[in-house]
């Protein structure tokens, strides 16, 4: 990917000075040698002669292009090619590492890779290059990230190169212009270390936020780096006498076990200095020690040999391994008073926990099986697997990318709390979940039909608060028609849950509109003598649809019942069809529409009382609509202008009294009226292309609008449209109401 030029060099020293590890280089290249090393450690067997065509061809592809930092351009895909080695991925994710560049940044075309090296490895490279070609901004972010989570979903490794790619370009934003770096940093904290931390990536997870950390906060950076770095050989020594205690608690077990302390994360302390407002002194795990044993066993042997020889701190133990948290982690975590009255947090854990923990989905076993070529077994659907595929289906149902990223950014940031069903499985829900949250969980159709819920034993309300080690239990109704309340979505914290209620409102609304809609059209056919048979049984209603744009005619009856569209307005349109395609024949026989006995009011939906063939308009200055207190006027040569009563040029107008006539509303299915509504708001981006949407959404036919905002940021905009039902008003003004920044919208009635 290329790159932009150097910073200036006057911002260069300083940023140099504070945090120098993000000017690091890559060193001279010596070829393959090292990677194939390391792919060798964990795949013996593997050919990784694939992985030597796919540096010669790559090699020969970036002959001549440098990055920012001067070294050869080959030297970041063989960075990123090492990053994955030392996960453990296979030489087919290794070859498409060290190619993923090509076809972006080079004639290289992904027709020829698929020649040289297969469809698998051409699928991995083209995942990534598709990630690479959406830029992120303030309005293509949540369609970026959309994208992502799509292309992770079809493989994961495309996604564990993207990781590798951010990894190694951070560990170089130095050599870029720091406004480029820091957007790249928060880019990286909202969304690339979260999925690291999701994947149970910690050593990667890890690094990205510490550098994002230092191109952010460069200043805090090392002041947190020097602060650490004064206490480290006192912090050592203390270190090594925990050790030396711990392993002799080993022995005594007969455990063979390793003791390590553990290393210190920077952005991990800054965030509890800053954020949880803890002093640095204060920071329990600034003293921390990683034990790593042989069975689960073995971990709580070792649990009890250190409780007994050290007081445990109340509520700082947690079982992970008996809970394990969402991205697979398993350890035990205590914290204990140790020598001299120090805090010391200790984690217990075995190898095989450990290299979860550090590589999460990429050290799974069942992933690497799969990887190799071996069939995964459809009940074992891989348990890392499972987000993934649940965030595929979430984000197929989501249909707005903003209210998907948001909700992203909650998902793979929330913390999670953990109960139980009465059989004792383990639930894992965001914090702050309720029961029908949880009945959600088990199923969607638990989730439809709950009806009451017992948190430990004891009758709790729907909206309760659930905490880690409550045992659940939910009542469901036997009525096959039950369903979920309007309500329960103020209190959900899931995204299942919120999607699966909006989804069964959704559904169950459109099927009732539907019928109504075909109900109404055929009463109004029947009413006007019109051939129902003829008609329906013909194309003319699929092509009204198109015309209105509407999917199908399903659509199309779904609208007319929900009073987006007037009957007699697609009656009209399937008759001038059915009459424009039978003039070979002769045109159809219709009755004429609107003939009746009553006084005819016209389009205008107004009855002038004396003149029933009258020309009517209805005033644009006030915009009249049915149910409104209304006043004609004679005009000169255009009929009869109808306007509110309180309209502001009435008064005016009352100075000719002889000119002023009795009118009334009577609208007919065809009548239609324009409406003006004001938009008031909080100013921020995106804000009018919501309101937009939404008012498209309901068919709403914009004749214009206007657009300003205030000094202090509050959006004022104005819309003037056509409808044919004043019952559609109120759900079009509700919809408004209810976008993001909209602090009211109502009707206009004067200019």
């Amino acid at each position: 990917m290329s790159e932009a030029p150097a910073p200036a060099a006057s911002q260069a020293p300083s940023l140099r000075r504070l945090v120098p590890r993000i000017f690091s280089r890559s060193g001279r290249p010596d070829g393959v040698d090292q990677l194939l090393r390391t792919v060798r450690t964990h795949h013996p067997k593997g050919d990784l002669g694939i992985i030597e065509r796919a540096y010669e061809v790559a090699s020969r592809a970036h002959a001549g292009q440098k990055r920012q930092s001067g070294e050869p351009y080959i030297t970041h895909p063989l960075a990123v090619a090492q990053i994955l080695a030392e996960l453990g991925l296979g030489p087919r994710a290794i070859a498409a590492a060290v190619l993923h560049d090509t076809v972006e940044d080079t004639a290289y075309s992904l027709e020829q890779l698929t020649a040289d090296f297969g469809d698998e490895v051409a699928m991995l490279v083209d995942g990534v290059t598709k990630l690479d070609k959406v830029k992120y901004g303030e309005s293509a972010q949540a369609e970026t990230v959309r994208k992502m989570i799509v292309a992770m979903s079809r493989d994961i490794r495309v996604l564990l190169i993207k990781l590798a790619d951010r990894l190694h370009n951070a560990r170089t934003w130095g050599f870029v212009p720091p406004e480029k770096a820091k957007k790249k940093a928060t880019e990286t904290l909202e969304i690339y270390a979260p999925l690291a931390h999701r994947l149970g990536i910690q050593a990667i997870k890890s690094e990205l936020e510490d550098l994002s950390f230092a191109v952010l906060h460069p200043k805090i950076y090392a002041e947190i780096e020097s602060l650490v770095r004064q206490r480290t050989p006192q912090r050592e020594q203390y270190v090594h006498t925990v050790i030396a205690s711990v392993e002799e608690d080993l022995r005594e077990l007969r455990i063979r076990g390793r003791v390590m302390g553990r290393p210190k994360q920077l952005y991990s302390v800054y965030q509890k200095m800053v954020v949880r407002g803890r002093e640095f002194d204060d920071i329990y795990d600034l003293i921390g020690i990683r034990v790593l044993v042989g069975t689960v066993r073995d971990c709580y042997a070792v649990l009890g040999a250190i409780h007994a020889r050290w007081t445990p701190l109340p509520g700082r133990f947690k079982d992970y391994i008996a809970t394990p948290k969402f991205n697979l982690y398993q350890s035990l975590h205590t914290t204990v008073i140790g020598p001299g009255g120090r805090t010391v947090e200790i984690q217990i854990r075995t190898n095989e926990m450990h290299q979860q923990a550090e590589y999460g989905v990429a050290a799974h076993w069942k992933y690497k099986e799969r990887m190799s070529g071996g069939k995964a077994d459809s009940k074992a659907a891989d348990a890392d697997m499972a987000w993934l595929a649940h965030i595929s289906d979430w984000q197929a149902e989501t249909a707005d990318p903003g209210e998907f990223l948001d909700s992203l950014r909650f998902e793979i940031g929330a913390k999670e709390v953990y109960v139980f069903t009465p059989k004792g499985r383990v639930i894992g829900l965001p914090a702050g979940a309720t029961p029908v949250d949880f009945a959600y969980a088990v199923h969607t159709e638990v989730g439809h039909r709950t009806m009451g819920a017992k948190v430990n034993g004891r009758l709790v309300p729907l909206e309760s608060e659930l905490h880690s080690g409550d045992v659940v239990e939910v009542f469901t109704s036997k009525n096959p028609d039950a369903g979920p309340s309007q309500d329960w979505l103020g209190f959900v914290k899931s995204t299942r849950a919120r999607s699966k209620i909006r989804g069964w409102f959704t559904k169950e609304r459109r099927e009732e509109a539907i019928e109504q809609g075909k109900e109404a059209i055929a009463r109004a056919m029947r009413r006007q003598n019109l051939p129902l048979q003829r008609l329906m049984s013909q194309d003319s209603f699929a092509e009204v649809a198109r015309q209105l744009k509407y999917e199908d005619v399903t659509a199309l009856y779904a609208a007319v019942g929900e009073g987006h569209v007037s009957t007699q307005s697609v009656l009209e349109k399937v008759t001038a069809l059915v009459a424009t395609e039978d003039t070979t024949t002769g045109a159809i026989d219709l009755p004429s529409v609107g003939r009746s006995r009553a006084p005819r009011g016209g389009d205008s939906g107004i009855l002038v009382r004396g003149a029933d063939d009258i020309l009517v308009k209805l005033a644009k200055c006030c915009t009249p609509v049915p149910g409104d207190e209304i006043v004609g006027f004679v005009t000169r040569g255009s009929g009869v202008s109808v306007h509110r009563a309180d309209c502001t040029n009435v008064k005016s107008l009352m100075s000719d009294p002889a000119r002023l006539i009795d009118v009334e509303w009577a609208p007919t299915s065809k009548s239609v009226f324009l409406v003006q509504i004001q938009v008031e708001a909080l100013d921020r981006s995106g804000l009018l292309s919501d309101v937009t949407r939404v008012l498209s959404e309901h068919h709403v036919n914009i004749l214009s609008a206007t657009v300003s905002t205030t000094d202090d940021r509050l959006a004022l905009s104005r819309f003037v449209f056509e409808m044919g039902d004043t019952v559609h008003l109120d759900r079009v003004l509700n919809a408004v109401r209810r976008i993001e920044a909209v602090y009211d919208v109502y009707r206009v009635t004067s200019s």
